[in-house]
């Protein structure tokens, strides 16, 4: 079923649980994350980076994809289908398309202009009945080209975009995308902590949830996060799986090489580590 993600996240606020926001690649990824959420009763986020929604064809296809097939799987549990990372027309872009949910990130702007755009953006998400998210301080890594240092980002700014009429909000803390290096310092829950003090319990938004380790995933859920994104990790287990079943020769074999049985190995990967998420997160049954 799909619904914009306001509700799931007020939801997993007040229950002290995350959601998993998982992004997709392709129609594998997809299916695999919507019957794994449907088999765990787990509302789930459908996250889509630009690149990737250009890789598909476009958002509109994505947004076609995606209801067809939550509708021919019979899923029931809430769906948002999420524009990650947005830029300020990509935005736009999602909304004209049939996204239920979108982030407008303007964390590269300087405060004030970050401000206008994200209230424009707020309006126009609000008549549409989508819910909006922002972003103050940026992720550390790479996303579309954006490049970010693990920044920790300022309460005082997080208060000021929290206050425009946003629906959750990520803030840096020293998360950053892709693989975590040996020398990474690990979250800043005190910052952490300020954030939420500062931004009137609205619902926070962990980024590069990838390798972090759970422990420090659940010290962030009691501190406000209600919605922790995950891609970099699905990647690495599709890929993994995929070259077990090419190294074993079973592409070889029969007709192994068709895409159905190629990419099965790799989808049920993915199906694994969503599974492994929504535990973690404590988001099974909360559908």
């Amino acid at each position: 079923m799909l619904v914009n993600a306001t509700n799931m996240l007020l939801k997993a606020r007040d229950g002290h649980y995350a959601v998993g926001q998982f992004n997709i690649n392709n129609l594998e990824w997809t299916k695999s994350i919507l019957l794994t959420a449907q088999e765990m009763n787990s509302p789930v986020i459908l996250g889509v980076s630009e690149g990737a929604g250009k890789y598909m064809t476009g958002f509109k296809t994505v947004a076609a994809m995606v209801k067809a097939m939550d509708e021919s799987l019979g899923i029931t549990v809430p769906v948002a289908l999420h524009l990650d990372h947005g830029t300020y027309e990509g935005a736009k872009a999602c909304v004209a398309a049939g996204f239920t949910s979108i982030m407008f990130d303007g964390s590269h702007y300087d405060i004030d202009e970050n401000v206008a755009k994200t209230t424009e953006l707020v309006a126009l998400a609000h008549d549409h009945g989508l819910s909006i998210e922002a972003e103050v301080g940026s992720i550390g890594g790479e996303e579309d080209g954006v490049i970010g240092m693990g920044e920790v980002a300022d309460p005082a700014e997080c208060a000021k975009i929290a206050a425009l009429g946003i629906d959750f909000l990520a803030a840096g803390i020293g998360n950053i995308h892709g693989k975590y290096p040996a020398n990474w310092k690990g979250l800043n829950f005190e910052a952490l902590d300020k954030i939420h003090g500062a931004t009137d319990n609205i619902p926070l938004v962990l980024h590069g949830g990838t390798g972090i380790p759970a422990d420090m995933i659940k010290k962030a859920i009691s501190l406000g996060v209600s919605k922790i994104n995950v891609n970099t990790e699905c990647q690495l287990s599709f890929a993994d799986a995929t070259r077990k079943y090419i190294e074993a020769g079973k592409d070889l074999q029969g007709k192994g090489f068709d895409p159905r049985k190629l990419l099965a190995p790799g989808a049920d990967a993915i199906k694994a580590t969503v599974r492994e998420k929504i535990e973690l997160f404590g988001s099974a049954d909360k559908a």
